[in-house]
């Protein structure tokens, strides 16, 4: 089966505009009713959509077991929430881990876009190496997740426009004091697709926190605003910190590649190199909210606001997210894609995508191309390792 994990500020099949709006797929229509008439199990996980990290991995494994979401014991006394959160009554699918009357073990094929990625490359590092802090804390009932010796459950891992290394968008908005405004941001760009907080269909996934909004409950954006930016923009469980330089580096020395898994990633650009300055332009067909992102990143190649050094490779960037980040994680192993050689256990990087950070999703992008993305990604993620050699050739 195919997981879709959505990014910072996104919904999945949990959310009810995802109905009418769907996150994965938006203005081409809902890429799991396009993929699943094809063969596909292809199932659309809710995960806070301003979360920490470590919190949406909690609920995104929830979801894949179809157990109560449980942050762990340490996690929440150290960021002062709840240990326990929703109760999934049923898993995606039956099985997740045990293995077929054949004796092939069920794995997962995780698709991640934006933040997503961070979340299922916890996801995998946990279930291969456990957490030793939860297992230290001696709780009742230590969570599988946190135990280890699970890493084969995922078959691959595909990222799409995720922030790895963090994204100088933060920087920029840390500088003028202005990170309230990566909120505004996510909620202009949920508005693009109808995901406005006051139709009743926000899902906010923080009752961790004693934030609790479900579908149907009505809230104003400002209500809603003002509780996220409690949690949003102070200490370090949160989206905002994690998307930081720092958080992110942070994360990563967490986090380890799982050997058997085999790593996709892939990273968009919407900007081009202003001859006069060295500075990147967003391109005329960007979206308009992002436009004003993808200027102030492709001006920003100096770190004022931590000893993280960064530099002109940074400036490239999707709107969001810059190139150079959503490629790989600098301290994990990596390759060039080549087709005849798909290599697991290091990421297998993607020629850079032509488009911003909605493009790769579908929103305000051409129906058969984006078909065409996902149908070549599953067949070729399908192809290993059963094929030794597969051709993928991008659509972008």
């Amino acid at each position: 089966p195919y997981i879709l994990v959505h990014g910072l500020g996104g919904w999945g099949a949990e959310s009810g505009i995802n109905k009418s709006a769907p996150y994965w797929g938006a203005t081409t229509g809902s890429l799991t009713e396009y993929l699943k008439p094809l063969g596909y199990s292809v199932y659309e996980a809710s995960v806070g959509p301003f979360s920490s990290t470590w919190d949406r991995t909690c609920e995104l494994y929830a979801q894949l077991t179809g157990t109560r979401v449980d942050y762990g014991e340490a996690h929440s006394k150290a960021n002062d929430h709840d240990r326990y959160g929703r109760i999934y009554d049923t898993p995606f699918f039956e099985g997740w881990g045990t293995k077929t009357k054949e004796g092939q073990l069920k794995k997962v094929n995780l698709v991640s876009h934006s933040f997503g990625g961070p979340t299922i490359r916890l996801l995998a590092s946990l279930l291969e190496n456990g957490a030793q802090d939860e297992i230290k804390a001696g709780a009742d009932a230590v969570s599988p997740l946190f135990k280890g010796g699970q890493g084969d459950w995922i078959n691959s891992i595909t990222t799409l426009d995720s922030p790895h290394n963090g994204t100088t968008l933060v920087c920029v908005l840390d500088e003028y004091k202005l990170t309230s405004l990566l909120l505004d941001a996510c909620f202009a760009f949920a508005g693009v697709t109808g995901n406005l907080p006051a139709n009743g269909y926000l899902n906010f996934h923080l009752e961790q926190f004693g934030i609790s909004s479900v579908p149907g409950e009505k809230k104003g954006l400002g209500e809603m605003k003002d509780m996220l930016e409690n949690v949003f923009c102070t200490g370090s469980d949160n989206a905002a910190y994690d998307l930081s330089l720092d958080g992110a580096a942070e994360l990563n020395k967490q986090m380890e590649i799982v050997k058997g898994i085999t790593y996709f990633s892939y990273a968009s650009c919407t900007t081009i190199e202003n001859p006069l300055t060295g500075n990147q332009l967003p391109e005329l067909d960007t979206l308009p909210i992002l436009m004003p992102t993808a200027l102030l990143i492709g001006t920003y190649a100096e770190n004022t606001v931590s000893d993280i050094k960064i530099d002109k490779t940074w400036l490239p960037n999707d709107g969001l997210v810059n190139v150079v980040s959503a490629q790989y994680p600098f301290d994990e192993p990596w390759k060039s894609f080549d087709a005849e050689n798909i290599e697991s256990g290091k990421w297998n990087v993607m020629p850079t995508q032509n488009g911003d950070h909605g493009t790769i999703i579908g929103l305000n992008a051409d129906t058969q191309i984006t078909h065409t993305f996902y149908t070549e990604l599953f067949e070729m993620i399908d192809s290993i390792p059963r094929e030794k050699k597969h051709y993928f050739k991008s659509p972008f």
